[in-house]
């Protein structure tokens, strides 16, 4: 039995043994204790995390996918090292789970082969979830990958840079080429790690430094004194010299202090 890849899911199945235990490798199995594999597909990640010390739990939205791993992979993989109490199958849509409820508010790891139609999403949500979220590595597009490791001054340094660098700490680790997977996908791949920080809570408001954020970048070309025109500037403030610069020249810290200014001036509250 195998599983055909489906294109309204986003499915490339990774092919390549060694790529899938590196990307297994890339968890460092500190500050959690269970780990969720999200779209394992035919398990080929999964065999590789059931290797290591946390209960794994994959997540999957296809039905077919669902039954492979049910009646197929525990026969091959589970093992006398492996119980079942350490593998667990849960049929759904990662989007529409709350991590909380999955795991009873306990630290999680968050990995997989991430679909690039929802990646993005699926980052969003571990930011919104980060108080459960330890780490959280895995395969992007490599264009999104790289946004989300990039620092200030490039050109892709964006919206979901600096939110994900808030609260974790980012690494771009390597490059995946199309050819190991079945389909192949039209681009390359990337493979990131990002665990999160020991003090994930801003100085700040949060919702304030979010809108800020996504404010500044919507006109990205922009100084920031006619991006955040919204917020209604006082002309005083305006003469700060942050406000004469774009969003991409801000590092997180700048965000920080931006977000500062604009509440100090009873801006945005």
């Amino acid at each position: 039995m195998s599983v055909k890849a489906k294109k309204h899911l986003g499915q490339h199945f990774l092919t390549d043994e060694i790529i899938a235990k590196d990307i297994a490798d890339a968890l460092t199995e500190n500050g959690y204790d269970d780990v969720l594999e999200i779209g394992p597909g035919m398990g080929v990640l999964t065999k590789y995390l059931l290797q290591k010390k946390s209960k794994v739990t994959v997540l999957e939205l296809d039905r077919e996918s669902v039954v492979y791993l049910k009646e197929v992979f525990p026969v091959e993989h589970l093992n006398l090292n492996t119980s079942k109490e350490k593998f667990e199958i849960i049929e759904g849509d990662f989007l529409k789970k709350e991590i909380s409820e999955i795991f009873d508010k306990k630290q999680v790891a968050i990995i997989g082969n991430f679909p690039y139609n929802i990646s993005t999403q699926i980052v969003f949500k571990a930011i919104e979830n980060r108080e459960y979220v330890a780490e959280f590595a895995g395969m992007f597009q490599k264009e999104v990958a790289m946004r989300i490791a990039e620092k200030e001054g490039s050109k892709v340094y964006g919206i979901l840079s600096v939110l994900t660098q808030a609260f974790f700490d980012v690494e771009y680790l390597f490059t995946v080429p199309p050819s190991v997977f079945n389909p192949p996908p039209k681009v390359d791949s990337g493979v990131i790690r990002f665990t999160r920080k020991k003090d994930y809570s801003l100085p700040v408001n949060e919702k304030l430094f979010f809108r800020v954020v996504k404010t500044a970048f919507n006109q990205r070309r922009k100084m920031l004194r006619s991006s955040l025109k919204s917020f209604n500037l006082s002309e005083t403030l305006k003469e700060d010299p942050i406000f004469a610069k774009r969003p991409e020249q801000l590092s997180v810290q700048d965000f920080i202090s931006l977000t500062q200014k604009l509440a100090a001036n009873d801006i945005g509250n």
